[in-house]
């Protein structure tokens, strides 16, 4: 199974089964605050919102122009 849809069971149980995120967080071996960052994301953009992402800075202050 992949990683998209581990979280989209782990979405749909808090979502449709109504099961609490406590739970589901200790199922899925992540912290509760995750579990609402999924959920979250699966309400704003569905699937594609349960994507890894980067955690690359998109800015870096000291960063210079290409100039």
């Amino acid at each position: 199974m992949s990683v998209v849809e581990q979280r989209y069971h782990a979405v749909m149980e808090v979502l449709s089964a109504g099961a609490q995120v406590t739970e589901v967080a200790e199922r899925y071996g992540v912290s509760r605050k995750t579990v609402h960052a999924w959920i979250r994301r699966y309400r704003d953009e569905g699937l594609a919102g349960l994507e890894d992402r980067s955690h690359r800075p998109r800015a870096h202050p000291w960063q210079l122009d290409a100039e």
